[in-house]
């Protein structure tokens, strides 16, 4: 299943990506405490990864990005994740955006080429695809030229910093209604955001609502189609891009965690310390594993979907689980809401709730297996 693909020689390279995150990492952390108790946006952060060049990592070189392939920008996301869980989980939803857009622009997708050297140039692209997931609530209505889009989304991450939402709504009623995706400019007439993000943990990621209100949108901006209620299309292509790379900012919350307890251990916790770093690893290998089996151009197929959920269930859950052994090593300083390890506790609970779920994760698996 694995696909080989030819990146040029100018490409970066594994140590380049890790520096990269690293450097916006160090800014995050500075102000990611400020950020949490306010739960406004980690504007300093993407400030340095538009600096940086963090936000064109998976722009091919040759459309002025800086070459990265899904494998780095795994690497790159754990590395951030570490150091800024909200600003890497940010990150994750414009990145795996760009995967996205590459995926198409390799099979000659209309638009796609273009949508790449807007990100090149400074564009930051949001997504609302968890809010209603295979059955959008936002209408579409058919009018000349185009669209008009009418809704709410939620969960809107990096809703503040960004320039276009890739989206979606639903065209006609019963059982011929159809799910249109579409990127929207947020400064199109009818677009607004809801600061709604008053939330348990990520707090940075300022994942406020976006309103539609009668907002046009040209028929040239409709990516694709799919049925209403199915996950196929423009959804299946975004799910298996997003998996691993939202992963992959989990895996970093949990790298961080253990980084702190260790240096907090207390005095006997050397098996508490043993285990973070086992399970650390092994969640580890899983998604390096997943997206190894996939390779760099994975088909659009329901096998793709069910590797990449799988190993996004395993980190998710195990992340968690990590980061609750960190506080006990660290004991009562991790309490403290000025400890790393209690921003950790809350923002690892996030990843529970991007779809799939690891319940909805295991009901695939089992379905595939051939049990209904």
């Amino acid at each position: 299943m694995t696909t080989t693909i030819t990146t040029p020689a100018t490409a970066i390279t594994d140590d380049d990506v890790r520096a990269l995150a690293a450097r916006v990492g160090a800014v995050a952390a500075a102000h990611d405490a400020a950020h949490d108790l306010d739960a406004t946006f980690v504007t300093e952060a993407y400030a340095e990864m538009a600096e940086s060049g963090y936000l064109r990592l998976a722009v091919p070189v040759e459309l002025g990005g800086l070459g990265a392939s899904m494998r780095q920008v795994v690497l790159a996301e754990e590395e951030l994740g570490a150091r800024s869980g909200a600003a890497g989980l940010a990150a994750a939803m414009h990145l795996y955006l760009t995967l996205v857009q590459c995926w198409r622009q390799r099979r000659g997708a209309d638009g796609a080429e273009t949508a790449l050297r807007r990100i090149a140039d400074g564009l930051v692209v949001a997504t609302s695809g968890g809010s209603d997931w295979v059955c959008p609530s936002t209408t579409a209505v058919e009018v000349e030229g185009g669209y008009r889009f009418d809704g709410r989304k939620t969960f809107c991450s990096q809703a503040p910093g960004a320039g276009a939402i890739s989206t979606s709504a639903t065209l006609g009623e019963g059982a011929d209604a159809v799910v249109l995706h579409a990127t929207v400019p947020l400064s199109a007439p009818g677009v607004r955001i809801v600061e709604t993000w008053d939330t348990l943990g990520m707090r940075g990621t300022a994942s406020h609502d976006i309103v539609f209100d009668g907002v046009f949108v040209p028929a040239a901006a409709v990516l694709g189609t799919r049925p209403y209620g199915v996950l196929a299309g423009p959804l299946l292509v975004a799910a298996m891009h997003f998996a691993p790379v939202a992963a992959a900012a989990y895996l970093g919350v949990a790298r961080g965690a253990v980084e702190e307890a260790t240096r907090l251990a207390r005095l006997g916790s050397t098996r508490g310390v043993g285990e973070m770093h086992a399970r650390l690893r092994v969640a580890r290998w899983a998604l390096h594993s997943a997206v190894a089996e996939i390779g760099e151009d994975p088909p659009a197929d329901e096998e793709t979907l069910a590797t990449v959920m799988t190993a996004k269930r395993h980190v998710v859950t195990e992340a968690r689980t990590i980061v609750d052994i960190a506080l006990e090593v660290a004991g009562g300083r991790a309490f403290f809401r000025s400890s790393p390890l209690e921003r950790a506790y809350r923002d690892v609970r996030a990843g529970m709730f991007h779809p799939l779920t690891p319940e909805d994760t295991l009901q695939l698996l089992g379905r595939r297996a051939g049990v209904s």
